[in-house]
């Protein structure tokens, strides 16, 4: 699976943004960028936005992204994952 760090390095390289300039936008340094795109850290809901922008990619689509990576990587080993998740969104 794409994990959300691959989504914004993909993003970023298609674009030929460096990393710098993402980096400084969300106030971190390059390397904490380099991290995350590499799955050694996790990024914030509160990068979300400016992720969007800079990657001029609708915000709906970085929230998906965030959610699923972090769904996955938390919880995959549970048994019923996809029962409950789908009974969390009827419920919604």
């Amino acid at each position: 699976m794409k994990t959300f760090g691959d989504f914004i390095k993909n993003k970023r390289e298609e674009l030929g943004i460096p990393q710098r300039k993402i980096a400084a936008q969300l106030d971190i340094d390059t390397s904490t960028l380099s991290k995350i795109e590499r799955n050694e850290r996790r990024a914030t809901s509160l990068m979300l936005n400016i992720i969007s922008t800079e990657l001029n990619i609708d915000l709906e689509t970085v929230e998906f992204e965030f959610l699923k990576d972090s769904i996955h990587s938390e919880f995959n080993d549970l048994k019923f994952l996809k029962k409950i998740l789908t009974k969390i969104v009827s419920e919604l």
